[in-house]
């Protein structure tokens, strides 16, 4: 089977979320149609403590057809306080920064010419977590939230000093999302996950740095020639050099 180049989207929740209707994932593919394969490697509840133990599965040195570009999205669970209700997630800052360091390591030993790419974690609407849990559990709902901005935040600054420690590249979501008046509930479902409008966020800084990079589809041949290059008198002479 003729195989297209592959580019995994790796990371938690809002990864594994990221093709539903208007998810980032599905522009990604809609956008390298016919030209790669993106392939969805996304783990509800993840931290990148629990993540180093898929890099062998999801990155096999041994591959011989490694992804041409992994994104890691990472972060927006490690970042869980301790003593609230998502303390279980909780990985300590030096920690979180470390793991990534592993992770962006093992990358590189897959493909020297991988491109990497570090999302941070977006940013948090305290309230609008809150506003959930309510929504979820009434008066059991916890009276704290289990995730804060400004801690979050120091997540997503530990994400980019990763990405400039190894020279790769980064999205920092975090400060690009707040950039725009109202965001809280713009680009957020549930005060951390993505609304269409924050999956399109995602989508155009990602596509950034991708056009930036090699990797602009449409710059990138078809995998089979398109029908207007298909002579229907001579139709092999178009699959000659497949």
């Amino acid at each position: 089977m003729k195989t297209r180049p592959s580019i995994v989207l790796f990371g938690d929740s809002i990864t594994e979320e990221s093709f539903r209707y208007g998810g980032w994932g599905a522009s990604l593919t809609d956008t390298y149609s016919r030209k790669a394969d993106i392939v969805v490697r996304g783990y509800d509840g993840y931290t990148t403590r629990w993540a180093l133990f898929l890099l062998d599965h999801i990155f096999p040195l041994s591959s011989t057809t490694p992804p041409v570009a992994a994104t890691v999205f990472l972060g927006a669970n490690d970042a869980a306080l301790p003593g609230r209700t998502w303390e279980r997630l909780h990985v300590p800052l030096e920690e979180y920064k470390e793991n990534l360091r592993k992770i962006v390591r093992h990358l590189k030993e897959c493909s020297p010419t991988m491109l990497i790419v570090l999302i941070t974690p977006p940013p948090i609407d305290e309230e609008g977590r809150l506003e959930f849990a309510k929504s979820m559990y009434g008066e059991k709902a916890m009276k704290l939230p289990e995730r804060t901005n400004e801690v979050t935040g120091d997540y997503a600054n530990g994400c980019v000093e990763v990405a400039k420690e190894f020279g790769v590249s980064s999205v920092n979501l975090w400060s690009r999302m707040q950039e725009t008046q109202g965001w809280q509930k713009k680009f957020l479902s549930d005060g951390l996950h993505l609304t269409p409008d924050g999956n399109k966020v995602v989508f155009e800084e990602v596509l950034k740095v991708f056009n930036g990079a090699w990797l602009s589809a449409i710059d990138m041949p078809y995998d089979f020639p398109q029908y207007s290059d298909i002579d229907p008198h001579n139709p092999e002479k178009a699959f000659q050099n497949v």
